[in-house]
């Protein structure tokens, strides 16, 4: 189950070593999919968190993505994302019948833009969005919470993979 994984180089310069390392643990999140059925994918394992599925995981993690740097760095429009939902404060987590492949394809392309949102910017522009105080982070702290999110849910994704089928495994 193990891919080839590997950690920025530990000479990298700042930009190299955030998105080398936001990097890695997308692909650890990832990864923990490989091999799931569709059933298990959807399957909650955690009594006390129901929506804490893999699935559930990796439509959070899109909207992650897609809250600090299309929203919050960008100054995008907050109703399309579920995370602002005030009323459900699993918006985010639900998959609403989509396959994990989907959710895949959906978390890879919102990866591929924030890709491009931080080539395009410097480490020091500020967030646009004058709505949330999180808004007003320069980018490289936006990097440092998604490095931050990113792996305390590869974590998460760890356990519900091995109590799902015993997989387990770093990289």
């Amino acid at each position: 189950m193990a891919p080839s994984l590997e950690r920025p180089p530990l000479q990298a310069d700042e930009r190299t070593a955030l998105l080398g390392w936001l990097d890695l643990q997308r692909q650890i999140l990832r990864w923990k999919c490989e091999g799931l059925s569709e059933e298990d994918a959807h399957r909650s394992v955690i009594p006390t968190s129901p929506a804490m599925t893999m699935a559930g995981l990796i439509s959070h993690m899109r909207w992650v993505e897609h809250m600090w740097l299309d929203v919050l760095f960008l100054g995008g429009d907050e109703t399309q994302n579920p995370s602002f939902d005030e009323t459900d404060d699993d918006a985010n987590w639900r998959t609403d019948g989509l396959t994990l492949e989907q959710l895949l394809v959906d978390y890879e392309a919102q990866c591929a833009r924030s890709n491009a949102i931080v080539a395009a910017a410097s480490l020091d522009d500020v967030g646009r969005h004058s709505g949330y105080r999180s808004g007003k982070a320069n980018l490289r702290w936006m990097l440092i919470h998604l490095v931050e999110e990113t792996g305390r849910h590869a974590g998460h994704a760890d356990i519900v993979r091995e109590l799902l089928d015993g997989a387990k495994g770093y990289y």
